[in-house]
């Protein structure tokens, strides 16, 4: 291991220093090719389409971002050793704390992953969101850039979505960037306002940033899959990667695919 950890760490000098004089889009696709992302991981980009879509969100190696709900980490083996060198990222994550064992299991599992490597994680900035009391992601305006991948879902069924906007809002510099992935529902069918299906309406999703008073800029398709037809037993998660019917059907909706899903860039107004 100290090995392995000894190559990840010289394999990283290598493509983020000298590079970073560099063109941002040629560090970023050599971290995504990096050793330090898993087997599995890597399998998914062809679903969630990693270099395009932070491509889009405009991420630069000398930015201050933060994630919110990392949860096992996917991104965070793409923006940990991205911005390691010459930015810094802030993993807004559920509280270890919480009366909820998912919570603490979700929490303490990455930080089992942060501490597995400090070569790679090792610059890893952890906070808490925890709507109402715990919603101090980052310090006030500090941020350039804040992402949300497949979350929105959560804070709906949750009842805490406007917070977390708020809450995004507040850690972002005027001109700042919000990126925003979510499974994008039917717009013919009324929102489900706790989202129990997992999808959820793209103009809804705007409609919940604008009121935090972000501005909208542009919306890409990079993450849609025409295929998703979002009417399963068991919601969005009857897809892969969770498959909640296992086998029944199973070659069906891996023909499928991941979620059909929207990509939403937002700005924090400069004043």
């Amino acid at each position: 291991m100290k090995r392995l950890s000894k190559f990840i760490s010289i394999a990283l000098l290598l493509i983020t220093v000298p590079a970073f004089a560099a063109d941002s889009a040629a560090v970023l696709k050599t971290v995504i090719n990096g050793v330090q992302r898993s087997a599995d991981n890597k399998a998914r980009d062809r679903y969630r389409h990693p270099f395009e879509t932070l491509s889009f969100f405009g991420i630069k190696p000398d930015m201050t971002v933060v994630e919110i709900f990392p949860g096992g980490g996917w991104y965070t083996e793409i923006l940990a050793p991205l911005l390691k060198d010459h930015g810094s990222y802030y993993a807004a994550g559920t509280d270890p704390d919480s009366e909820s064992r998912y919570a603490r299991r979700t929490a303490q599992r990455f930080k089992e992953k942060i501490e597995s490597n400090k070569a790679v994680y090792g610059k890893v900035r952890i906070t808490v969101l925890a709507p109402p009391d715990k919603t101090a992601i980052a310090p006030p305006g500090s941020a350039d850039m804040v992402l949300t991948f497949r979350n929105i879902h959560n804070w709906m069924n949750g009842g805490y979505a406007d917070a977390v906007f708020t809450a995004m809002y507040k850690a972002l510099k005027p001109g700042g960037i919000l990126g925003v992935v979510e499974h994008r529902g039917k717009p013919d069918i009324p929102q489900d306002p706790k989202a129990k299906s997992g999808y959820v309406n793209e103009e809804y999703a705007i409609g919940l940033a604008e009121k935090a008073g972000f501005k909208f800029v542009a919306g890409s398709e990079v993450n849609a899959n025409p295929k998703d037809t979002k009417d399963y037993p068991k919601g969005v998660w009857t897809l892969p990667p969770t498959l909640t019917l296992k086998n029944e059907d199973r070659d069906k909706y891996l023909g499928i695919g991941e979620s059909d899903r929207f990509t939403l860039k937002f700005m924090k107004p400069e004043r």
